[in-house]
């Protein structure tokens, strides 16, 4: 009996039967940038072979005006092709089928070059658009024709075109963009003529037997977004055009509302999807913080929607699918939603990975071989670069002991877990634990490694961690420190300072001023954000409702710029209006002058102006980190070589990526 019947189960598009409910969703990783095609091709394929049904490239412009960015990735040029034929051909040699997504970004294309509906610029871009005449209007569509046809040509099974997330087909739809008098704006019957229009010609230059998804906007959260009837309106008219699918899309990227976010509750926009489905009769795609085999199998058991759409996870753990249809589920690597090496690195113009399984886009220059020669491995330290490094070194055949000092693994990620809205580091704690069991390494918890127990090794990792750092403020004694706070070691009263504004203040404040965490309560969430109903309210915003703050808090920094500003490139903006809405204070520029019983005394600028009291019942510390290294000076006191790896080497932010990439890494080595 299948562990998940409704997720295993295959799914007859006609010409095509797809052997599971599971498609791969789009992301762009910025590989196909580099021009290792190679490289491309092996990130595909593993998602391939660990059993995914259908998965959709990063998007692919289908001209340079269109590219998100310029030089993006497109089919231009018979070498193009030739490129994304090597492509194909080693996802189709592993067993698997890809489409391609045709993405043209309209005003979202960072470049001067850029179109749209109407002449009116992005917040999120420095660039005004241009007003398509009509026979710009006609080259767009063309263009994106001519790019399916390319895609068939280059041994593609299917296309996804983007008309969701506010890019290109999307700003036609909407008044919020689309300000035109024409026959392409006005009514929503004008407005919905470019996406109905670029489906005929799609599917005329594709033919019957060949996938063509629409990605549609279920909900836009933003002004003058879509009703839920012109929703309805444009999937069937797409579903008449020749859609074989449609896949949903959920906020623009401008949105005041997070979509993807780790905050954001599991299957939080699935209700629209099952909405939807009874409206159309080809497939209906789900998609949006769907990252585990259990939540998917819940979805499709309800009849919310025929498929599910995971992408991230992809990134956590190529063999998602075949994993799930084998019993392993708990051995897959869970996605956490952080962004952190994904929409940060794709939105910084890096590589895309995973903070959790690094070799994620590097595929084929991070390997974990087999040791050509079996090692005894000491690792000293078991949180998130202890962990990494363990189980690959015990993965490649190495016999590895690790030593923790507590009485539990995790290091830092036990705290991070307690912060509302970063629930999915308890699945990564869990996970950390399956695979330490599963993969040999000996485990001695309570256990404090010397120099002398370390001396029978051939290898010794150091990953000892940080503690927190003392700030040297006079009266700090009467302070408390976040490890303290969050691990329940203190309470908090109600009126609390934060000394620290990088991103452990910024957890502590949530922490400090949340009582029950949204996250866990799609609806409480909802209301949190102000997502209403598009049925209700033209693009689904309504006016958010936050829970009253727990306690008075005052977030403060040192320097004299916006508290919060160096925070996540794509999550910060969460974390600084999560605070506002709960009344948190954000000050920047102080002078820790001194702690008293009555709070914390500081003063403004060089000069050490205005002094200040912020009255407080707690000041918490989170004045950044130490490395925690004794233990491997002592062993080079001693002659004996060690490497020394995460928050050991370099005490910054709790960086779970940098130590689960170093540790990843070095295991690889020895």
């Amino acid at each position: 009996m299948s562990h998940y019947p409704h997720l295993l189960s295959p799914l007859d598009l006609g010409h095509v039967t797809l052997p599971n409910r599971v498609l791969m969703g789009s992301m762009h990783t910025n590989l196909e940038e580099t021009g290792d095609w190679n490289r491309v091709a092996e990130f595909y394929a593993a998602r391939a072979r660990g059993g995914v049904g259908l998965m959709v490239t990063g998007g692919m412009a289908p001209n340079r005006e269109g590219g998100v960015f310029p030089g993006a990735a497109g089919l231009f040029t018979p070498e193009d092709i030739a490129h994304h034929r090597l492509v194909t051909s080693r996802v189709q040699e592993a067993g698997g089928r890809i489409a391609m997504q045709i993405l043209h970004a309209g005003r979202y294309a960072y470049g001067p070059e850029c179109v749209s509906a109407s002449a009116v610029k992005s917040p999120i871009s420095p660039f005004a658009p241009k007003e398509l005449d009509e026979a710009g209007i006609e080259k767009q569509i063309a263009d994106i024709a001519t790019a399916a046809a390319r895609a068939r040509e280059a041994g593609y099974d299917g296309v996804e075109v983007m008309g969701s997330e506010g890019y290109f087909l999307n700003q036609f739809l909407v008044r919020h963009v689309n300000r035109r008098t024409d026959a392409w704006g006005g009514s929503y019957a004008n407005r919905m003529r470019l996406p109905v229009e670029v489906m005929k010609r799609v599917r005329a230059a594709v033919g019957d037997d060949f996938i063509v998804i629409f990605r549609i906007s279920l909900i836009d959260l933003v002004p003058e977004g879509s009703t839920w009837d012109e929703v309805v309106m444009l999937a069937k008219a797409i579903e008449a055009a020749g859609a074989s699918m449609l896949n949903t899309g959920i906020g623009w990227h401008e949105a005041r509302v997070p979509t993807i976010a780790t905050s954001v509750p599991r299957a939080a926009f699935a209700w629209l999807t099952a909405r939807l489905r009874p409206e159309v009769t080809i497939p209906v795609i789900t998609s949006n913080r769907i990252n585990t085999p259990e939540v998917a199998e819940t979805i499709l058991e309800a009849g919310q929607a025929d498929m599910v759409s995971l992408a991230r996870p992809f990134l956590a753990d190529p063999d998602f699918v075949a994993k799930a249809a084998s019993g392993r589920a708990a051995e897959i690597a869970p996605c956490i939603g952080c962004n952190q090496a994904c929409l940060d690195h794709t939105f910084s113009g890096k590589i895309s990975s995973c903070l959790v399984n690094p070799r994620a886009g590097h595929e084929t220059e991070l390997v974990l071989e087999p040791a050509a020669e079996p090692k005894r491995i000491a690792i000293v330290g078991a949180g998130p670069a202890g962990l990494a490094c363990a189980i690959a070194a015990a993965e490649r055949g190495h016999a590895v002991k690790l030593f923790e000092k507590g009485a539990e693994i995790g290091g830092q990620l036990c705290l991070a877990r307690t912060i509302p809205g970063k629930e999915e580091f308890v699945g990564l704690t869990d996970w950390f634990a399956t695979m330490l069991e599963k993969s040999g390494v000996s485990l001695r918890l309570n256990t404090e490694a010397t120099v002398r127990t370390l001396g029978e090794f051939d290898e010794v990792v150091i990953a000892t961690g940080v503690t927190p750092r003392s700030p040297g403020i006079p009266g700090e004694e009467l302070a408390v420190s976040y490890a303290d706070l969050l691990s329940g070691r203190v309470a908090a009263g109600p009126r609390v300072a934060v000394v620290g504004a990088g991103g452990i203040g910024f957890d502590v404040a949530e922490f400090l001023t949340v009582e029950e965490s949204p996250t866990l309560h799609p609806e409480d969430w909802r209301r949190e954000w102000g997502v209403g109903d598009p049925a209700q309210t033209p693009g689904g915003l309504a006016d958010p409702i936050p829970a009253p703050p727990t306690r008075t808090v005052t977030l403060l920094q040192r320097k004299p710029e916006k508290p919060g500003r160096k925070l996540g490139k794509t999550t910060g903006w969460i974390h600084r209006a999560a605070l506002a809405a709960k009344g948190v204070k954000m000050i920047g520029g102080v002078n820790y002058e001194r702690i008293t019983p009555e709070g914390l005394h500081v003063t403004f600028g060089p000069g050490r102006e205005t002094p200040t009291l912020i009255e407080a019942d707690t000041v918490v510390l989170c004045a950044g980190q130490e490395s925690q290294r004794s233990l491997a000076e002592a062993l080079k006191a001693q002659g004996i070589t060690a490497h020394v790896i995460g928050g050991a080497d370099v005490a910054g932010e709790l960086d779970a990526k940098r130590a689960i990439d170093q540790g990843t890494r070095l295991a690889a080595t020895l």
